[in-house]
C-alpha cells in the first residue's frame, strides 16, 4: 500500500518533440548532467525512458540500442554488449544482476515530457 510518505515528487521536463525521435528507435536527451535514453516503441504506441549508460562497461549507448519484446515485455538491447533490459522495470533480462533506471514519460500534443524525481 502506498502512503503519503512513500510518494515521490516528480519534476516533468520537456525533452523534445515527438518528431525528434525515430520510429521504433531512440535518442539521447540531456537533463542537467544526466543522459536519458528516450524510446518510441511505435509498434506498441508507447514511449519509454531509461538511463543512457549501460551498466556493463559504463558506456553511454542505450539510446542507440535495438528495441523489441521478450515474452511481450518491451526491452532494449545494448548495441555493444547485447545485454537486454526491460523498458518497464529496468531489470536485466539476460540473467545479470544489474539493472537500469527507468523514468516516467508522458506526451502532451507533440511534446514529450520525462519525469525526474525531485
Amino acid at each position: 500500500m502506498l502512503t503519503l510518505t512513500d510518494q515521490k515528487e516528480i519534476t516533468w521536463f520537456a525533452a523534445c518533440d515527438t518528431a525528434d525521435v525515430p520510429t521504433n528507435g531512440g535518442v539521447c536527451v540531456q537533463y542537467g548532467d544526466t543522459q536519458i535514453a528516450l524510446f518510441h516503441f511505435s509498434r506498441r504506441g508507447e514511449w519509454y525512458a531509461t538511463q543512457n549508460e549501460c551498466p556493463h562497461r559504463k558506456q553511454m549507448a542505450l539510446s542507440r540500442g535495438m528495441i523489441g519484446t521478450q515474452q511481450d515485455e518491451p526491452k532494449v538491447a545494448c548495441p555493444f554488449h547485447k545485454k537486454t533490459f526491460s523498458l518497464v522495470t529496468g531489470e536485466c533480462l539476460t540473467g545479470d544482476v544489474c539493472s537500469i533506471k527507468v523514468y516516467p514519460v508522458k506526451v502532451e500534443g507533440e511534446v514529450i515530457f520525462i519525469g525526474i524525481e525531485a
